[in-house]
C-alpha cells in the first residue's frame, strides 16, 4: 500500500469550479447532487458545500442494483438510498470517488431511474482510472491514472480525504471499482 501524492483539495476545487461554470452557463441549471456510498458521498459533500446548492444532497447505496451481487453476495455495510427530491425533469450531478470498470455508474443509473425519469445527468469522477469495462466516463474528472491489473485505487475519509494506491492478490478482483 502507498499513498499517492496529491492534492485532493485542489481536485475538489478543480471540479467546484468546473460545475460552477456549468451551472452558470445553464447547461446545469438547477442540479441535484448525488452520492454513492461511500467515497462518493464524501466528494459530494465537499462539492455540495463548495457549490452552496440549496437543495439537500442525495445519497445511493446501489448494492442491490449490481451486475455481480449473486456472486459477491451482500455488502456487510449495506447503507439506506436516500433520495430526497423528486428527479423527474430535472438536472443530477451524480458523483463517484473512483471510475474504474463503469459498472458502479451503470447501477447507479439503474436505481436514479428507478426513482423518476432526470432530464440530464453528469457525471463527476475524483478519480478516472484505466480498466473500463462499460461504454461509460465521467463528464468532470479530478485526475486519471493509469495502474497496473494488480493495483487499486482506494479513497480513504471523509476527513481528511486521503488517497492510496493498494496492491491486491490476482483472484480478489471480485470488487472491481
Amino acid at each position: 500500500m502507498r499513498a499517492y501524492p496529491c492534492d485532493i483539495k485542489q481536485l475538489l476545487d478543480q471540479l467546484a469550479d468546473q460545475l460552477k461554470h456549468s451551472i452558470n452557463n445553464g447547461t446545469l441549471a438547477a442540479p441535484l447532487m448525488v452520492g454513492i456510498h461511500s467515497g462518493g458521498v464524501w466528494v459530494a459533500n465537499q462539492l455540495h458545500q463548495r457549490l452552496q446548492l440549496t437543495e439537500q444532497l442525495g445519497l445511493l447505496d446501489i448494492t442491490f442494483y449490481r451486475d455481480d451481487f449473486s456472486q459477491a453476495g451482500l455488502h456487510p455495510q449495506v447503507k439506506r438510498s436516500e433520495l430526497p427530491f423528486d428527479v423527474d425533469n430535472r438536472n443530477i450531478i451524480l458523483v463517484d470517488d473512483v471510475l474504474y470498470t463503469g459498472r458502479t455508474i451503470r447501477a447507479a443509473l439503474n436505481e436514479i431511474f428507478d426513482y423518476g425519469r432526470p432530464a440530464h445527468v453528469c457525471l463527476v469522477a475524483l478519480l478516472v482510472r484505466n480498466g473500463r469495462q462499460l461504454p461509460i466516463q465521467a463528464d468532470f474528472t479530478g485526475l486519471s491514472l493509469d495502474l497496473e491489473g494488480n493495483e487499486r485505487i482506494k479513497l480513504s475519509g471523509p476527513d481528511p480525504l486521503k488517497l492510496v494506491i493498494e496492491n491486491v492478490l490476482p483472484d480478489s478482483s471480485v470488487n472491481n471499482r
